[in-house]
C-alpha cells in the first residue's frame, strides 16, 4: 500500500512541512513505521511558469523544502518507495546533480558519496533503535544509488 504526501506550491514556498509531519506522525503514533518500509511517495504539484524547462529537483524552493524535511526526519529514506524512484528523487533534492539527455540524472560523485554514508550511519543507528536488522537494507539502499558496501563496514559500527 502506497502512502502519499501531497505538496503544493504554498507548502513549498512557506517551507511548511506539515503535510509530511501529519503522515509520518501518524505512523509513529501507531508504532507502524517498520510495517510501512518503502511505501511512501510524494505527489508534488508545484506551479512552474509556462515553458520553464526545469525538473522539480532543479527548483531551489522545492529543494529547500526537502532539506527541511530531511533535517526533521533524517531516517526518511527507510519509508520511501525505492522501486518507484522515490529514493532517487529524494536524493536529487538533497545532492547536487545535473541532467543528461542520454544518461539521465548525474549526481556530483563526492556529494552523493557523502550523502549516502551520512544516511547509512543515521539509518544504521535508527534501525537498530527500532529493533530492525539493517545491513541488507542498507546495502540495498547503497546499491540503488550505485554503490556496493562491504560487510566489514557494518562490523565497524555494529
Amino acid at each position: 500500500m502506497t502512502i502519499k504526501i501531497t505538496l503544493d506550491s504554498e507548502y513549498v514556498n512557506n517551507l511548511d512541512i506539515s503535510p509530511a509531519i501529519k503522515v509520518i506522525s501518524q505512523l509513529l503514533e501507531e508504532d507502524a513505521v517498520a510495517s510501512h518500509e518503502q511505501q511512501l511517495s510524494f505527489d508534488i504539484n508545484y506551479s512552474l511558469e509556462p515553458g520553464d524547462p526545469r525538473e522539480l529537483s532543479e527548483i531551489p524552493e522545492l529543494r529547500l523544502w526537502f532539506v527541511r524535511l530531511d533535517a526533521k526526519y533524517p531516517w526518511l529514506p527507510f519509508l520511501l518507495d525505492w522501486k518507484s524512484g522515490e529514493l532517487a528523487r529524494y536524493s536529487a533534492m538533497l545532492v547536487p546533480h545535473q541532467f543528461s539527455a542520454k544518461e539521465g540524472i548525474q549526481y556530483n560523485p563526492e556529494a552523493l558519496e557523502i550523502f549516502l554514508m551520512h544516511k547509512i550511519f543515521i539509518l544504521g543507528d535508527w534501525l537498530q533503535e527500532q529493533g530492525i536488522s539493517s545491513p541488507s537494507r542498507l546495502k540495498s539502499m547503497a546499491q540503488m544509488l550505485g554503490y556496493e558496501l562491504d560487510d566489514a563496514l557494518f562490523e565497524i559500527f555494529a
